[in-house]
């Protein structure tokens, strides 16, 4: 007879082995993972995996490991249906457009607006994944704006439409800097700017999450693709979140063509109508690969 404690320990390798072995091509945490984030999140989040069911017949989308989108994928997700709150600390006006809000600080300014949450959450996921360095946008003069000069002490002296890096900061790399940085580059950067960094998908029936549909104006309009799922036709379906004017919280919109449920068909041509702004499918953009 084996001993109970041999017989558990044996039980449990074959568990760490089975697990080693069984892989998941679709890294997200399970349910109630605890997700650590460098901005306040509110107990009782559901991760947007956890929050979102893909349609019946359609699985997610494999995802690399460390990828946007799989780090998109672990956002936190307030509990119900709460209101959209603006900067200021009061209630959207329209409160229909959203089917949940993410557990991600707005600001106390009017800054954070469409393509700045966008550019907000590219930055965040290169913070969080150890390539800062990589982080850098251009601001609407199309001069670079790096995280790497900021933290050494540099900041923008605006003349006309041009911008000069003098060093008249202390050198700082602590999370509160960054916050300060990002609310520079939304003075100075928007949907214009942002639609010229981005790469074109030619192939929007197949976009990814993490890709992007942006109209570059002033005003102009982005919103992110949060996530995604495919059936085994091979035909996709994916959530779009957005922030919006002025400055509020970042939210996962409807699907006004389908009340029941916020994820939209990808098609590869058409019109794209979300609750507050009608894209084309040609719209879509996708960051450039490192």
């Amino acid at each position: 007879m084996i001993p109970r404690i041999l017989l558990a320990a044996l039980l449990l390798a074959a568990c760490h082995l089975f697990a080693a072995f069984a892989g998941s091509p679709d890294p997200v945490p399970a349910a109630g993972s605890p997700i650590s984030h460098p901005w306040p999140v509110p107990n009782g989040c559901a991760t947007v995996a956890d929050r979102f069911t893909p349609p019946h017949g359609f699985q997610r989308v494999a995802v690399a490991p460390g990828s946007f989108g799989a780090w998109l994928r672990q956002l936190p997700v307030k509990p119900g249906r709460q209101e959209v709150m603006l900067y200021n600390g009061l209630p959207k006006g329209n409160q229909h457009a959203h089917e949940a809000v993410l557990a991600l600080d707005v600001g106390s300014r009017d800054l954070m607006q469409c393509a700045d949450a966008v550019m907000r959450l590219r930055a965040e996921y290169l913070l969080a994944s150890g390539r800062q360095d990589e982080i850098e946008f251009s601001f609407t003069s199309g001069d670079k704006a790096r995280w790497t000069a900021w933290r050494e002490g540099f900041r923008p002296r605006v003349s006309g439409n041009r911008a000069q890096w003098e060093k008249t900061g202390k050198p700082d790399a602590s999370y509160a800097s960054f916050r300060r940085y990002l609310d520079s580059v939304f003075t100075y950067a928007g949907s214009h700017s942002l639609s010229r960094e981005l790469v074109k998908n030619e192939h929007p029936e197949n976009l990814g999450p993490g890709d992007v549909f942006i109209q570059g104006g002033f005003p102009g309009h982005a919103v992110l693709v949060l996530d995604v799922a495919a059936n085994g036709k091979g035909q996709r379906v994916f959530l779009l979140c957005q922030s919006y004017m002025p400055a509020q919280e970042i939210q996962v919109l409807k699907n006004p063509a389908d009340p029941g449920s916020p994820w939209y068909p990808a098609r590869s041509a058409g019109v794209l109508e979300t609750p507050e702004w009608v894209f084309s499918y040609a719209d879509c953009r996708s960051f450039p690969r490192p």
